[in-house]
């Protein structure tokens, strides 16, 4: 468990205090004890030639041996004027009497031979000994003193033991008075320290508290300053350290909300890979081009995550010459075109930047490029075709076939239709381009099919009687107007009218329809549209070739299309306006032969209708 300063602090100055109590009390007893021992010792010596003195006479030589009585009388005689416990032992050991033992009871003392003191007195003449009595239970101080005898006699010692009462009461009462002055002084000393460690410890805990809500990332009030000049010192420094930190926090949340708002807005994918080529950060575009996530992303290894040898060779080459690379790949499953741009940041740590690659989606620019190749050619190829003819029939003019009136007016001829011809390509060219590019602007107004159905086919209808065409209409009389362009629906239907009776052998049936469809989408709302749709019993189209019917100038018959005086630009056009009008065109196979085209144009609620058609 970690304890605050404060009981650190106030913890230390009581054991400090209790330390010297002891110590002060320790010594101070021992100093009582030595001196009082001292003092006893000087009352045994004079207690023990006492005694030593009123025993001689019983140990003369003239002496007879005396009675144990006469022991036990003399040294209880002793005792009671010494006020000293007197024993006399023999050599063996056995108590021969005790001033502090009954008569009777003597004779069950224990062989006092063992006693420290005993056996020194009969050692050396002297010994000394502190110990409980065992008959009194008191702490006694002992002295014994081998008895000046005969030579021939048997060797007494006589033992003077003092109790150690009044050492002990004033011991104990010494050991009170220090218990108090220590409890005293302990009481004292808690709150001093108490109080001591409050004034230091709180400005500490305050600013203790204030640096644990700047980890936190939480805004804190500036820390007040205190009398204390070292935590005032401490509190300055922590709200520099506070305004500091909060200025580059700003300043680095800024730049991050900078830098994710560009990564996150930019369409090209970009990565940032460390030294060891582990993914540090994708963007949203790069997750979209390679359908891998952020989260699944980060710290993996770029070769483990893009299983693409070209993509990890740039890599690892960028990062061995730590120079820029730039490079193609093409990635397998969806075909997309990526152009990579690696720049070399220079991180040398884990965690830090070390190349910046920026994948550049090159499909739709590819895919342009290609159009545009595509169509220069068959542009190319289409306006060479009457140019070549007329300017063969031009020559052939200068060369003396004006002056032929037949072989003139046959030429001529063709020459008109020629011209006549690349007229109705550069049209239709103009015509597309302004379509394609926004600057035509289709109107939205109710407009009722049935109209333009009837005008479209009144409009094919001599062509059709020409090459013996059968025109069937089925048209539903109850359709609902669709918002849009009129002229424009117009040029949809009669392109696709026209485009079946070029396609369609003589006697042949086309046939228009047209058909409401329902639904109900998402929201509850009603949703729905017409679908239109221009079939025929021509020469159909294959099933290969359908997808690129609405390319420009593509053509399943180039030979019979050219021969019919089509440009192959009638159903690109078809498509953009059907396109510009949210709706949807494609070809399907007619049974049992033949092509059918759909059209399919959404509608509007009859309210909605009334309203646009008041606000154009």
């Amino acid at each position: 468990m970690t304890l605050s300063i404060r009981w650190k602090v106030a913890i230390g100055m009581l054991l400090a205090v209790t330390g010297g109590v002891v110590v002060a009390g320790t010594v101070a007893v021992q100093s009582l004890e030595r001196q009082y021992l001292a003092q006893l010792g000087d009352v045994l010596d004079a207690n023990a030639r006492l005694a030593e003195y009123g025993l001689q006479p019983l140990f003369r030589p003239s002496s007879p041996t005396p009675a144990l009585s006469r022991l036990q009388e003399a040294a209880r005689d002793l005792g009671n004027r010494t006020t000293a416990r007197i024993t006399l032992i023999a050599s063996d050991g056995t108590v021969l009497a005790d001033s502090a033992v009954r008569d009777v009871d003597l004779p069950t003392v224990d062989n006092h031979r063992v006693k420290p003191e005993v056996a020194q007195a009969f050692a050396t003449g002297h010994g000394q000994d502190i110990r409980a009595s065992a008959t009194t239970g008191e702490r006694t101080v002992y002295r014994a003193t081998l008895l000046t005898q005969p030579p021939d006699a048997q060797p007494i010692v006589v033992r003077v033991a003092l109790p150690m009462v009044q050492l002990d009461r004033d011991i104990a009462q010494l050991q009170r008075t220090l218990i108090g002055a220590l409890a005293g002084a302990l009481l004292v000393i808690a709150l001093l320290s108490l109080w001591l460690t409050h004034s230091i410890a709180a400005p500490l805990s305050e600013i203790a508290q204030t640096a644990r809500q700047l980890a936190s990332d939480r805004r804190i009030a500036p820390i007040k300053t205190t009398a204390h000049e070292e935590a005032s010192l401490l509190a300055d420094a922590l709200n520099n350290l506070a305004d500091q930190l909060y200025a580059r926090i700003d300043e680095l949340s800024e730049d991050r909300a900078q830098l994710l708002a560009m990564l996150t807005s930019m369409v090209e994918g970009v990565m940032v890979l460390d030294y060891r080529s582990h993914v540090l950060q994708i963007n949203p575009a790069l997750e979209r081009m390679f359908g891998v996530s952020r989260a699944e992303a980060r710290g993996r290894p770029c070769a483990e995550l893009f299983r693409h040898q070209e993509l990890n060779d740039l890599v690892i080459s960028s990062l061995r010459s730590r120079t820029n690379h730039e490079g193609e790949i093409v990635l397998p499953l969806s075909n997309r075109c990526l152009h990579i741009e690696v720049s070399v940041a220079g991180g040398e740590r884990e965690n830090e930047a070390c190349i910046v690659l920026v994948f550049h989606d090159m499909t739709e620019l590819r895919r342009l490029e290609n159009i545009r190749k595509d169509f220069v050619a068959n542009v190319s190829h289409e306006l060479r075709t009457p140019l070549t003819s007329i300017k063969g029939y031009v020559e052939a003019l200068l060369d003396g076939a004006k002056d032929d009136p037949v072989a003139s007016t046959k030429f001529l001829d063709i020459i008109l239709k020629q011209s006549d011809r690349l007229n109705l390509i550069i049209e239709d060219l103009l015509e597309l381009s302004k379509i394609e590019s926004g600057r035509v602007l289709l109107k939205e107004e109710p407009v009722d099919l049935r109209p333009i159905i009837d005008r479209a086919l009144a409009t094919i209808k001599p062509i059709a009687d020409k090459n013996g065409h059968r025109l069937v209409p089925l048209i539903d009389d109850n359709l609902p107007p669709v918002p849009g362009d009129e002229g424009r629906l117009m040029q949809v239907l009669t392109n696709l009218l026209d485009n079946a009776v070029k396609y369609t052998p003589a006697g042949g049936t086309i046939t228009v329809n047209s058909r409401l469809i329902t639904g109900t989408g998402s929201t509850g709302s009603s949703e729905g549209g017409i679908e239109l749709t221009v079939s025929d019993t021509g020469i159909g189209i294959p099933e290969q070739d359908r997808p690129r019917v609405f390319e420009r100038f593509y053509r399943v018959d180039k030979a019979r299309s050219r021969e019919l005086g089509g440009t192959g630009l009638g159903l690109a056009i078809v498509k953009h306006i059907v396109e510009g009008h949210g709706g949807q065109v494609w070809v399907e196979a007619n049974q049992p032969h033949g092509s059918k085209f759909v059209v399919r144009l959404p509608i509007r609620s009859r309210d909605t209708m009334v309203t646009q058609a008041s606000k154009v």
